[in-house]
């Protein structure tokens, strides 16, 4: 017996009984209407599957315009029902119309039993398929609701930022390819985000790539997707971040890191607007809005022969160039209100405020970890604060002097962490070169850079 419920419509009772006792011993639920204006009053019409409607109800009438009426009206209260029309008159242009009007198959009186069961069963796949993909579709939205929801949101108003966001909003509505660039910390995942937030793609998955973090060998993988048993580990089919992003936003970050290999792969993708999946043969189209960041001088990288200058051109149609927050200093101390306010919820202290020598104190510190420093500052200060007013000795800042006697680091970590630091600025945040002058990897720079925070 199927789970499906049926509704018949027909103003033969002779009918509605034969239908009735054929299709109890097959449905869970079978309900008849004898009069079709009962319709416009009949509860729950939604929640039934099937509904078999006659298509004449007057005497010596057999149009089918009736049945086409009440077939429209069932459909505006029930929009993704199966309605089976039912007629002793045959004719192909009528079936043609009603299936125009969305009626889902058309049968013949006298029926015969067996074909009958058999349009009832397959429209009530139908419909049960109809429901799964709605149920998929409202999963999908949900899911890039999750995706693309973030708690952080772009605080400031210093002309420097407003000057920038100024850009973002008359990029945004066009799809060109935009490069974020600016020194780590200073937020450029956040305009790219406010890049997709105003763009028309805003409803589709803001999907993030953070380059540094791929490995050269699975740098097709993940970008571009496999084929199950392409590769060892590949046991089933996957989508690359491509694919994931098609409809929204992609957005490449550390994209300076990438070796000459790998940028000649991501420069064909980002031509052709199609990609591969390893282990296929296949080309698939992707829609996207393509949005790079890095904190490497990339013309600097060209002129070194270790960035592609086609690649540039392509990624570079619209440049942004994120303030440090040295340089939106209106921008410090509205910043260091707001984290004073989330950390203190967070830790559950009392109301903590900033005195004013603590403030020239901030004022006058350079930030060269920019946004995210003042972020951990703050959040430092908050868990260690022992009163409600803070003060300049509360702020523990650190301008990254140069190692001496009287500053020596009490672990190797710290040292190695101070290494690290002084060895990206001296190659402008570019990793391979980092790592040549320390002597490791880029993946194991990469995972130092993580461990530290840096």
């Amino acid at each position: 017996m199927q789970e499906g419920k049926v509704l018949i419509i027909d103003d033969n009772k002779s009918v509605l009984s034969a239908l009735e006792i054929l299709l109890q011993f097959e449905f869970k639920h079978v309900e008849t209407i004898s009069n079709p204006n009962q319709i416009s009053s009949f509860p729950n019409l939604p929640d039934y599957d099937i509904v078999l409607l006659d298509m004449n109800f007057s005497a010596g009438v057999n149009t089918g315009n009736e049945g086409l009426f009440w077939l429209k009206e069932i459909k505006k209260k029930a929009p993704s029902i199966s309605v089976i029309m039912m007629t002793a008159y045959g004719a192909v242009d009528l079936a043609v119309r009603a299936l125009k009007l969305g009626a889902t198959d058309f049968i013949l009186k006298p029926w015969n039993n067996e074909k009958l069961l058999a349009t009832i069963k397959s429209s009530l796949l139908l419909r049960k398929s109809q429901k799964e993909v709605q149920k998929l579709k409202q999963k999908e939205s949900s899911l890039k609701q999750v995706i693309n929801q973030d708690s952080n949101f772009i605080i400031g108003n210093s002309s420097a930022l407003s000057s920038v966001l100024n850009l973002v909003g008359k990029v945004a509505k066009t799809d060109v390819n935009v490069l974020i660039t600016g020194e780590n910390g200073t937020g450029k995942e956040l305009i790219a985000r406010e890049l997709h937030r105003l763009s028309s793609r805003k409803d589709e998955v803001f999907i993030g790539v953070d380059m540094g973090s791929i490995s050269e060998s699975l740098f097709e993988s993940e970008l571009f997707g496999h084929t199950k048993g392409a590769f060892t580990d590949a046991k089933e089919d996957r989508a690359g971040k491509f694919e994931a992003a098609n409809g929204g936003t992609l957005f490449l970050d550390e994209i300076g890191n990438l070796s000459l290999q790998t940028q000649a792969k991501l420069l064909s993708a980002i031509q052709s607007r199609t990609i591969v999946r390893v282990g296929s043969n296949k080309p698939i189209e992707v829609d996207i809005r393509l949005i790079c960041a890095t904190n490497c001088n990339l013309t600097q990288m060209v002129a070194d022969g270790i960035f592609r200058e086609d690649l540039l051109y392509r990624i570079n149609t619209i440049h942004l160039e994120v303030p440090a927050l040295r340089e939106r200093e209106n921008d410090i101390l509205i910043l260091a209100d707001f984290y004073l306010k989330k950390f203190t919820a967070k830790y559950g202290k009392p109301a903590l405020r900033i005195n004013d020598a603590a403030q020239e104190k901030l004022l006058g510190y350079s930030w060269p970890g920019n946004v995210r420093e003042l972020q951990h500052t703050m959040e430092r200060t908050v868990i260690l604060a022992e009163s409600n007013i803070l003060k300049p000795v509360d702020f523990l800042l650190n301008a990254r002097n140069e190692l001496s006697f009287e500053n020596v680091p009490e672990t190797l970590d710290e040292m190695e962490k101070i290494m690290i630091d002084k060895a990206l600025q001296q190659h402008n945040g570019n990793y391979s070169a980092a790592a040549n002058q320390l002597g490791i990897s880029r993946q194991t720079l990469y995972n130092k850079i993580k461990k530290f925070d840096l």
